[in-house]
């Protein structure tokens, strides 16, 4: 897949959440992942993080909003219940994201949120551990990509046709007579 993506943070504050979400982060290889405002030190999630992902991913802390720096091209999509998000299964992600994530007990902060480009929602009746919600929108990244070709149209049927990988060729040179 082209593009890239990375996964952060905003006030979290319990450590085995921050472990558990680095830990998605590096499964679904992210680029790097980012700290804003926590509330614990990243040493304190080693525990739930088995995959060592401190020494796999650069991690970028950051004191506060006003702080917080991507690179040039990328874009923040926020993932809070709000009023105006965008429902996950409707939202087309961008190829450079970086996605932010709330602390456990409250939303994510109003200068965070104020910063993001886009708010997603995942379609439930009520809020879910943040660890889980990271999941749930990486996975969601995977298949919005194209890389596995469609679905079966009957339960249990042969899927359809992986598409190749990209392939870079020579430029295209347009004759503009």
């Amino acid at each position: 897949m082209r593009g890239y993506f990375a996964v952060g943070v905003d006030g979290i504050s319990k450590p085995m959440n921050l472990g558990n979400l680095m830990r998605i982060a590096n499964a679904f290889d992210a680029s790097f992942f980012f700290s804003v405002s926590p509330q614990i030190k990243l040493s304190e999630a080693a525990n739930a993080d088995t995959a060592r992902t401190q020494g796999a991913l650069p991690f970028y802390p950051y004191a506060n909003a006003e702080e917080f720096r991507l690179p040039i091209g990328c874009r923040l999509v926020g993932v809070e219940i709000t009023e105006d998000a965008v429902e996950l299964p409707r939202f087309r992600h961008p190829l450079r994201a970086a996605y932010v994530f709330g602390a456990e007990r409250h939303s994510l902060s109003p200068a965070m949120l104020a910063r993001c480009e886009f708010v997603v929602k995942i379609p439930m009746k009520f809020s879910i551990n943040v660890g889980m919600a990271g999941a749930i929108v990486l996975y969601d990244r995977l298949l919005s990509s194209g890389s596995f070709g469609e679905r079966p149209v009957m339960p249990g049927g042969t899927p359809g046709a992986v598409p190749p990988p990209h392939r870079w060729g020579a430029p295209i040179v347009r004759d503009r007579r």
